[in-house]
């Protein structure tokens, strides 16, 4: 299995100058191939790793840049040639490929060889060749069954270094359960980011002060001469406040996705399409800090980690179809409750969401499961839990709902 691990770096003042000095000339370098690439026909990422030997003799102060680092600058480039092929091949209008500005290129790449963790009179230190120790923040201790394959070194626009460990360990993900269990159906919202078909509604972080402060700081940048000493300042500041942003939502959602991994034999959710979400005409600004396509693929990946079904199922009708008898009824988002015409079944509006996000998975998994779906059509009652308590715990507290049968 493979993970990453993230870490924040501590530099010195010339470590520091020394890591910005290796990045901006590995921007060069991508800059480079990237003019070979739009001048000379039938170039690879293969053959043009070949030329870097020549190039350093030319090029002296790549010397100073260890083999690896520029091997993966050129990759790079052909890794994002290949993807803008892909998206071109599926329908979309792209572009070329950019040169890279400063701002616009922050990170560099060590693979297999060229880095090691040390302790070093008690603080542990992350070695890079050609770069030298940096003391790191070492919050958790690698497995020791993990050997570490890469490690990538980051700028933040904060100003801020982070090292990306890319560990990979000789145990498998456990298997996935034949019949699993405990099987919930997860819809995502607005008013409650989640509501699951055991009838626990979770509320979204409340993000109001992180907001307001992005926006003050962002009206203090607008009021700077563009390019001035203050006006870059402020500019830290901005960087400074989304990351803030970032984090707090990144905390929920990591948490969140975890407790329904780990808990759960399947898990099933909706396959939303969330640039097509985000490209409606209202409510768009929610629908971005809501994150919910950052949450599906942690929540993925994590279930492939913890042996725990994922699937995705079609979202379309899971609002309007009644989860009791299976009729549609077309219903306003601002209507809260499902009330079923013809068998009248009455629930929560996201929690029927939520029983039929789950029948999809479970008929798309061809997992037969009767004791998911009750026979008794009673309102259940939801749990709420707050954010709070998912940021301070990590697992909020389900209650069992009784859920309708489908009939006829």
């Amino acid at each position: 299995m493979r993970y990453n691990y993230r870490y924040r770096l501590k530099p010195t003042d010339e470590l520091h100058e020394r890591l910005a000095w290796t990045v901006d000339t590995c921007r060069q370098v991508y800059n480079h191939f990237l003019h070979r690439l739009n001048r000379v026909d039938g170039t690879s990422a293969y053959s043009e790793q070949k030329l870097l030997p020549d190039l350093k003799r030319e090029w002296t102060d790549l010397k100073d840049v260890h083999s690896k680092v520029l091997q993966k600058v050129v990759q790079r480039l052909y890794d994002n040639l290949s993807t803008l092929k892909g998206r071109k091949d599926n329908g979309y209008r792209v572009g070329e490929l950019r040169w890279k500005a400063p701002q616009e290129y922050r990170s560099i790449k060590y693979s297999q060889t060229g880095f090691k963790l040390n302790n070093t009179s008690g603080r542990p230190v992350l070695s890079l060749s050609k770069i030298g120790d940096i003391p790191m923040i070492y919050h958790r201790e690698v497995p020791d069954d993990a050997t570490i394959k890469e490690v990538v070194v980051k700028q933040e626009p904060t100003g801020e270094w982070f090292a990306v460990l890319g560990l990979e360990t000789e145990n498998d993900a456990p298997p996935k359960p034949e019949k699993p269990k405990k099987c919930v159906g997860i819809d995502v919202g607005i008013l409650m980011y989640a509501h699951d078909s055991d009838g626990t509604a979770v509320e979204g972080p409340d993000l109001s002060e992180e907001r307001d402060r992005l926006e003050r700081a962002q009206r203090n940048l607008s009021r700077k001469e563009h390019g001035s000493a203050n006006y870059r300042k402020q500019q830290r500041v901005v960087a400074r406040r989304h990351a803030d942003l970032k984090r707090k939502r990144r905390d929920f959602l990591h948490k969140l996705s975890a407790y329904y991994a780990r808990e759960y034999d399947l898990v099933a959710v909706e396959d939303l399409d969330a640039k097509g979400l985000m490209e409606l005409p209202s409510n768009s600004r929610n629908r971005a800090g809501a994150a919910w396509g950052t949450f599906l693929q942690m929540l993925e990946y994590k279930c492939e980690r913890e042996g725990t079904h994922f699937v995705a199922v079609d979202p379309r009708g899971t609002t309007k179809e009644c989860s009791s008898c299976g009729v549609e009824t077309e219903k306003p988002l601002w209507v809260r409750e499902h009330s079923c015409p013809s068998c009248e079944f009455e629930v929560n509006h996201d929690l029927n969401a939520a029983y039929n996000i789950l029948a999809r998975g479970l008929d798309q998994v061809g997992v037969v499961h009767p004791d998911s779906m009750p026979a008794e059509t009673a309102l259940p009652t939801d749990t709420v839990v707050s954010a709070k308590r998912v940021v301070e715990t990590g697992s909020p507290v389900c209650s069992e709902a009784v859920r309708p049968s489908r009939v006829g």
